[in-house]
């Protein structure tokens, strides 16, 4: 028997869309590190705390019967937050450490992005409307958000560039990432997620810059504090710049069953 399809409950892939990313981003890595570091949770206990809100949350999305931008971009929030939490705790509590963490998570997605392909045919967001897809798109953004929060740890310490300079690498990758959708046939599916896994990281190391101390090359901001400024920030996007499930870039190219 078919699966039942329902419609596509993801958002528009505009410019709006990229700056709501970048921030809910920025938001996972200073609300994770304000849980486990201001309210002195923890990684371990920080990480159980978002890995149960997402998974309420990815439930809710998938019984929802059409696209819902709060709850999509909630959702979106849960994902990167429980990234960050999860991303050090592997790296710092574990002692995978940043390399290791990053090779890991890198596996996974990938892994996850083959298992979605060689089920259906197609890694496009445009095929994200039915149960099945929806848990395979909600684990390779969760895997995402965890691998950009490893890769820009990685970046700003091990590297030794900082979080500016980090901030600045990310930057300049996604530009190039831009460059090629304008420029080039390159598949637009491919460009996607390239672009969505860098804001990850790009938002780690903005994240970090904000609240880390000033001898470890942040501003040593409140996390509380910049966390609800980014918070109002999103809110205000949501409630001024539209946002509608549409197309997205790249046209599906589902297999023949």
């Amino acid at each position: 028997m078919p699966e039942l399809k329902s419609f596509n409950k993801v958002p528009e892939v505009t410019l709006v869309f990229w700056i709501i990313k970048i921030a809910a981003t920025t938001l996972g890595e200073t609300g994770g590190d304000t849980v486990t570091m201001t309210f002195k949770w923890g990684y371990l206990a920080g990480t159980a705390l978002f890995l149960a809100s997402l998974v309420v949350l990815v439930a809710w999305q998938i019984v929802a019967k059409k696209f819902h931008p709060f709850l999509y971009w909630l959702t979106i929030i849960a994902s990167t937050t429980f990234g960050t939490t999860m991303a050090d705790f592997a790296d710092r509590s574990l002692g995978v450490g940043y390399t290791g963490g990053s090779a890991i998570l890198l596996t996974l997605l990938l892994a996850t992005l083959a298992l979605w392909y060689g089920s259906l045919g197609s890694i496009s967001v445009n095929t994200v409307s039915t149960p099945k897809v929806e848990m395979f798109y909600w684990a390779a953004i969760t895997f995402s958000q965890t691998l950009g929060t490893a890769l820009g740890d990685w970046m700003a310490v091990s590297s030794g560039l900082g979080y500016e300079g980090g901030a600045v690498v990310f930057g300049a990758a996604l530009a190039v990432v831009a460059a090629a959708y304008f420029w080039t046939n390159i598949s637009r599916v491919t460009l996607f997620w390239a672009a969505f896994i860098l804001t990850r990281p790009l938002g780690a190391t903005v994240g970090d810059f904000l609240d880390k101390p000033v001898h470890d090359g942040g501003l040593a901001l409140s996390r509380p504090l910049a966390s609800a400024i980014i918070a109002i920030f999103i809110l205000g996007c949501l409630l001024i710049l539209p946002q509608r499930a549409g197309t997205h870039p790249g046209q599906p190219e589902m297999a023949q069953k």
